[in-house]
């Protein structure tokens, strides 16, 4: 159960001050029946609108979205357009930013939520949720290689935890990596320490969530809460 004025604030990125005012003169409806009290108590399957939009009552939120190339992972950002940027109006509100960051040039799979809680979580080592991606190489690796990162690669400040690497095509210069970490440009680092450059990579993954195919460069949906146990 959460306050009518928590949700409208939320929702319309605005101050709590600002949604009881909306509240007040009667702009606001719960179940299509207006409500002025600011202190109501609303359930996740509440339908709540503001002036006729239908607003999104649950306490937290989580969204997929298909990251473009040449968008930052960041909530807010003077000088770039951040994945919060893309999102929609309808889908805008208070708290929301990228659970780990993709580079600016990777693409795919961001989930963006406002719980912090169910980020750690997602984000921790310590949870094994693993990460897939697929990338292209400027040279093909081998068993070397992969043997390497299953042990865990030794990178010049420590050593990762292990990680899995296949063939993603027909030769070895598309690669699928699995990894339970996320430090700074991990992958990139991992492969440029045998002379290879990752031209190209992509999150398609995560825990056993794979991203919509259905998804442009750039959208985004809500996660079910079925998706949601498969990321856990």
């Amino acid at each position: 159960m959460e306050r009518l004025d928590k949700l409208v604030s939320l929702n319309l990125n605005i101050t709590r001050k600002e949604a009881r005012s909306l509240i007040k003169s009667g702009c606001v409806s719960v179940n299509s029946k207006v409500e002025k009290s600011s202190d109501f108590k609303c359930d996740e399957d509440d339908k709540i609108s503001v002036g006729g939009k239908e607003l999104n009552s649950k306490k937290f939120v989580y969204i997929m979205m298909n990251k473009p190339s040449g968008v930052i992972c960041a909530s807010e950002d003077k000088n770039e357009k951040t994945v919060i940027d893309l999102l929609p109006d309808s889908m805008k509100r208070k708290g929301l930013f990228p659970a780990g960051r993709l580079d600016k040039d990777t693409t795919g799979f961001v989930l963006i939520t406002d719980d912090g809680e169910f980020a750690h979580s997602v984000l921790s080592p310590s949870r094994h949720v693993e990460k897939t991606y697929i990338a292209k190489l400027d040279k093909p690796f081998d068993e070397n290689i992969i043997n390497e990162f299953e042990n865990g690669v030794e990178l010049s400040d420590e050593k990762l935890l292990p990680a899995r690497l296949e063939a993603a095509g027909g030769d070895f210069t598309t690669a699928k990596i699995v990894i339970k970490q996320g430090i700074y440009h991990q992958i990139k680092r991992m492969f440029k320490k045998y002379g290879i450059t990752v031209v190209k990579l992509n999150r398609t993954k995560m825990g056993n969530l794979s991203i919509d195919e259905s998804l442009a460069p750039g959208e985004a949906r809500y996660i079910t809460d079925d998706e949601l146990l498969l990321i856990k």
